[in-house]
């Protein structure tokens, strides 16, 4: 029972880690994801008779299940090979992949070769374009 528990609380904590945006996240959920998975086959040979796979001789009662230690065996030698992969990709990766830019968080900037185009230096009103608030209107503009 308590087999049935560690597999089940490192697959649940490597999805809350997959989940996450940031990258390491996502490497070590997959890392706990890996172990989780190599408990479960370790347990499919059987957690009473967990002895060496060749015991003191060929009878079946006293040995061990010898196909899922190679399962483990592999499955550890995959996850890490995989894990490294990952890391390098981490590492190599667009520096601020994760962080927004600038563009996204002021919005798009104007084109100066637009003529109805708003700019920054031509601010009639002295209010903020951004507050919603309708521009003012001098008296020579609203004669024109």
């Amino acid at each position: 029972m308590m087999l049935a528990l560690s597999v089940g609380a490192l697959v649940a904590g490597a999805a809350y880690l997959m989940l996450d945006r940031t990258f390491l996240r996502v490497i070590i959920g997959f890392v706990l994801f890996g172990h989780a998975v190599n408990l479960l086959l370790f347990s499919s040979g059987g957690i009473l008779r967990r002895t060496e796979p060749l015991g003191s001789g060929p009878d079946p009662a006293v040995t061990a299940d010898a196909l899922p230690q190679a399962f483990v065996l592999t499955a550890i030698v995959i996850a890490f090979a995989i894990t490294v992969y990952m890391l390098v990709l981490a590492v190599t990766g667009r520096p601020d992949e994760d962080a927004p830019t600038e563009e996204a968080e002021e919005g798009p900037t104007p084109d100066p070769a637009e003529p109805d185009a708003p700019s920054d230096t031509d601010d009639r009103s002295g209010a903020d374009d951004r507050s919603g608030a309708a521009p003012r209107t001098t008296d020579q503009e609203s004669r024109a």
